[in-house]
């Protein structure tokens, strides 16, 4: 969640719109990315909570809710089977258009990894996506598995395969387990087993749970496992005090044609970099996690929905939204620069046509509504009309 903390920040974004699956893995993960979005200045402007198997109507009615909204960029924080169908129905509301963002976690890359080839269909689906996957040094080691892997699944089966980034972590997990049990058995502790009160059997079980018993040298052996450091098919194997990998990285995609396109990488050590990130950790750090500053951070160019290269402002006005309020004193003197009319908007004047003409040079719409502050028998006070606006006082209307 840091490394989409730390994206959004790089284009200058500074809320979105936070669409997870509605359980303990979507709701951890929206909490983390809240926190990281904090400590960047930036928020979730709102969370759109899509329970575990929802059907299509329910996908639909959220998307809808969140289009309604200011912000235009897009966190989706879900599993593989429940993806694809919010980018279907995002597709079908027009929601895949010039102007949107839409970025996932690595759902989407470790989805895509292992479809091969990628189907039409679902591509289509997908165009302008940035996606996030977890990065694996391109190594000796690896290239070597791999082809392996994929010879020995050519002869049992013809075609092409590959597998996601989880099963190079399955594998080296395995070895993990293995050289730490190595470790704890040449140690010459005791190897030994007891009883766990915790475990009892249930009327009618056939489990035997009772039977069951506890390593007692499970706190040695994870402390041990922690402790180990090697290098396997996913990069450097380490972990550090909060029991995390010590250098996560991650390759950022852009979804373009039937392919995806790698555009840099993020590492908690480099930040967003064109570099990949074993090549830096020698260098000095770029406080990516702390740090709200991109001067050291680069991406090649983003095509977004829209088969656009132009980054997106990232916010429109909301439908639901309150327009623009303009505060204008109504006063009995120097009618020629501001004044009341009967005619809308409202007001007149040179300071209104200056003001209009400015607004219409915007790209955008900005829905606005001009308050008369006073009476108009008497010129108001600049203060008041100044502290009224800064509390949020309602004003007097004489439209």
């Amino acid at each position: 969640m840091y490394a989409i903390a730390d994206l959004v920040t790089y284009f200058g974004w500074r809320e979105v719109i936070a669409i997870f699956v509605d359980d303990d893995y979507g709701r951890s993960g929206v909490s983390v990315l809240g926190d990281a979005l904090a400590k960047k200045r930036a928020q979730i402007s709102y969370k759109a909570a899509i329970n575990p198997g929802g059907s299509q109507s329910t996908i639909k009615e959220r998307l809808v809710e969140v289009n309604l909204r200011e912000s235009r960029v897009y966190i989706v924080h879900v599993t593989p089977d429940s993806g694809l169908p919010i980018f279907s129905e995002a597709k079908n509301l027009g929601m895949m258009s010039k102007g949107y963002v839409w970025i996932t976690t690595d759902w989407l890359a470790s989805l895509l990894d292992s479809l091969v080839p990628p189907d039409a269909d679902t591509m289509s689906l997908l165009q302008g996506v940035v996606s996030f996957r977890h990065h694996t040094p391109d190594t000796d080691l690896k290239k070597k598995f791999m082809k392996r892997w994929n010879d020995d699944l050519k002869y049992k089966k013809p075609g092409p395969s590959l597998f996601n980034s989880y099963a190079l972590y399955a594998y080296d997990s395995v070895w993990l387990a293995a050289q730490a049990l190595e470790t704890f058995l040449n140690s010459n502790d005791t190897v030994s087993y007891s009883n766990d009160p915790k475990l009892r059997d249930v009327n009618g079980s056939t489990l035997h749970l009772s039977s069951l018993r506890v390593f007692d040298g499970g706190q040695k052996y994870l402390d041990t496992l922690l402790t180990t450091n090697f290098t396997g098919f996913s990069g450097e194997v380490q972990f550090n005090s909060d029991k995390n990998f010590i250098h996560p990285a991650y390759n950022v995609l852009n979804i373009r044609g039937n392919s995806f396109r790698r555009v840099g990488y993020w590492s908690n050590h480099s930040g967003l970099s064109i570099v990949a990130p074993e090549t830096l950790y020698g260098k000095p750090v770029n406080g990516s996690l702390n740090s709200n500053s991109k001067s050291d951070e680069q991406l090649y160019n983003i095509i977004w929905p829209g088969e656009t290269s132009e980054t997106p402002r990232g916010w429109v006005f909301p439908n639901k939204g309150k327009p623009l309020r303009i505060a204008v004193p109504n006063r009995r003197s120097y009618l020629a620069f501001v004044a009341k009319d009967k005619n809308p908007p409202g007001v007149r004047g040179y300071c209104i046509d200056v003001f209009e003409a400015a607004i219409n040079l915007l790209s955008y719409p900005v829905p606005r509504t001009y308050m008369l502050y006073g009476d108009g028998k008497r010129n108001p006070s600049y203060n008041d009309l100044v502290n009224a606006v800064a509390l949020e006082v309602s004003m007097n209307l004489y439209l």
